[in-house]
């Protein structure tokens, strides 16, 4: 059965092209009105004219057919192109809000939702929407318009023969219920397996370096080779409806046809004055009307289940844009410039129910200072910056930049403000200017060189071919760990914020590029209160000061010598350090 009201939710998206989707319902009208004339054409040639003789008749009756038919032909070329713009600009405007949608998710979103299953989502799902425009509703409307306008002419020619023509149609109907159902759920399988292809290939192919490394090649094809077939399964077991639907679907329109000769040339015979309304015309006419009939009844089914898998599809993609896990962004605050101050609260967070990873955290932290946070993995360094960033909302306590809570922000004032440099780059596809901008059209070119050249990196950029325009490839794949980061550090610098953070920024490069991005990082921090967090102690040394995080807890906070004065957390992280440096 049809959902109604998901379909006039998919009917809803063509709103904003309502004349063309009332035209093409119009096109459908008319060729449901126009296809029967061929056929009674046909009749009044054979009886009137061709039984009769009449050359000039016949010849005036093919010009005629011949302009009924380019009238059709421009008319289907019409209602096909009008559909196929229709679906094409309702899944253009979709597919637009579906991403918009999902870059204003919360990360945890992306942290417990495949990325393959998302591209899913945002592109076969939509695109398979399209079909219920170019290939499902309004097809399936003008079949059934002109299913209607056909048999209401072989009923107003003869209803005996029509009734004994269309004996058949029950085991038609019947055979299209059954091919419906199998298709509908080999259709469905199809598209799960899909899912299943685009996730294992998004994952597998992201950690190509890892299965390389681990020759683990054999073993994860063998994974694909297993998921594939399955895919191909359900697509043989849709391929096998079709090909059993389609011959016994000719085997009753065969049948039909004979009955109706059957009938019809018995009528003929036993009735040559006509009084039945049966000629050899008439009988020649409905031979076409069966023809035509059976077409659209033969795609009918296929046209429905295409409507049905289009509407499993939207279900999927509103289902996605119906998560209203989003940020919210309900303040109104957007200050020319923040001063930079932060203050943390009693700020207790949970990515999950109430296993908390940051409990009771307050500290504050005045404008142009820098505070380095150190601690064991896992005790809550990062999810400070996710919170600050409003990645993810606190459960309890508060959070403030210059006095006011950082929910009374508005979202993009509040991010504009503050810029992250992770450990792990991400560089997207294009040159190393657009990776630095972020294609930030009020960002210049001059302004790029000059925060390189604060940063060191103007010169290693000029070695590469292209210079600033090199194209770095995927993910940066064409640079070294150090370049990536200080290509992030200047893209940090350009955007001019007020509260910097520096996530482990040093923790995966050798010492002569940590040499580089520690001059780096002096320059980035001038005047600006700076958030750091480190494993390498001596990177963090002249911090204004460094707290302590264990389990979650604020366990210390001070100067690096102040620290170093206690017995504590930060002596001990520090002296295993020192060792290990000594023992190299």
């Amino acid at each position: 059965m049809l959902d109604w009201g998901l379909l006039r939710r998919i009917l809803g998206l063509a709103q904003p092209f309502k004349r063309q989707f009332v035209a093409s319902t119009a096109l459908a009208l008319i060729l449901a009105c126009v296809t029967p004339i061929r056929p009674i054409l046909i009749q009044r040639t054979i009886d009137s004219y061709i039984l009769q003789f009449d050359l000039q008749g016949l010849i005036f009756m093919t010009m005629v057919m011949i302009g009924l038919l380019v009238l059709e032909s421009l008319l289907q070329y019409g209602f096909g192109f009008i559909t196929s713009w229709l679906g094409q600009m309702v899944i253009k405007n979709l597919r637009t809000r579906v991403f918009n949608h999902v870059v204003s998710l919360r990360l945890r979103f992306f942290d417990r939702t495949p990325i393959g299953t998302i591209t899913t989502r945002t592109i076969n799902d939509v695109e398979t929407i399209n079909n219920i425009f170019s290939e499902g509703l309004i097809q399936i409307i003008a079949d059934l318009m002109t299913i209607i306008a056909i048999i209401a002419v072989m009923l107003w020619y003869s209803w005996q023969l029509t009734l004994v023509s269309l004996a058949t149609f029950p085991l038609l109907i019947y055979a299209t219920y059954l091919f419906k159902e199998g298709v509908k759920s080999s259709f469905q399988d199809v598209r799960n397996q899909v899912a299943r292809l685009n996730a294992f290939l998004q994952e597998h192919i992201t950690g190509m370096r890892v299965i390389q490394i681990f020759n683990a090649e054999r073993t994860e094809m063998d994974k694909f080779m297993a998921i594939n077939a399955q895919h191909r399964d359900a697509n043989i077991r849709s391929i096998w409806y079709y090909s059993v639907f389609f011959p016994v679907v000719e085997v009753i329109l065969a049948s039909a046809i004979g009955l109706g000769v059957w009938y019809g040339s018995t009528l003929i015979i036993r009735n040559p004055s006509i009084t039945q309304g049966v000629t050899i015309g008439t009988l020649t006419s409905f031979i076409v009307f069966l023809n035509m009939l059976f077409r659209p009844l033969r795609m009918l089914a296929d046209k429905f289940n295409t409507l049905q898998m289009g509407m499993v599809a939207a279900e999927r993609v509103f289902t996605l844009l119906d998560n209203q896990d989003t940020v919210e962004s309900s303040g109104s605050f957007k200050p020319a410039k923040m001063r930079g101050q932060v203050d943390f609260e009693q700020v207790w967070f949970a990515y999950e129910g109430e296993n908390y990873v940051l409990k009771d955290v307050s500290f504050n932290l005045e404008e142009g200072k820098t505070l380095a946070i150190v601690g064991a993995t896992g005790a809550g360094k990062s999810s400070i910056i996710n919170i600050l960033n409003r990645f993810y909302e606190i459960q309890k306590g508060s959070i403030k930049v210059d006095g006011t809570d950082i929910r009374q922000y508005e979202l993009n004032a509040l991010r504009a403000g503050i810029s992250l440099v992770l450990q792990d780059v991400f560089l997207f596809s294009g040159s190393i200017l657009e990776n630095i901008t972020l294609r930030d059209a009020t960002i210049s070119r001059d302004e790029v060189i000059k925060a390189a050249k604060m940063v060191g990196a103007h010169d290693f950029i000029m070695r590469l071919p292209g210079g600033y325009d090199y194209n770095v490839m995927e993910r940066g794949a064409t640079l070294s760990m150090g370049q990536r980061q200080l290509i992030s550090f200047i893209r940090a610098l350009v955007f001019d914020p007020s509260i910097l953070i520096l996530d482990e920024a040093t923790s995966s490069i050798d010492t002569e590029s940590e040499l580089m991005i520690q001059n780096a990082i002096e320059q980035l921090v001038k005047g600006r209160t700076s958030i750091v967090i480190a494993h390498r102690l001596s990177t963090i040394q002249s911090a204004d000061a460094i707290m302590v995080l264990d389990k979650g807890e604020i366990k210390e906070i001070g100067t690096h010598d102040e620290l170093l004065q206690i017995d504590g957390y930060y002596k001990r992280l520090y002296e295993m350090q020192f060792k290990k440096q000594i023992a190299i």
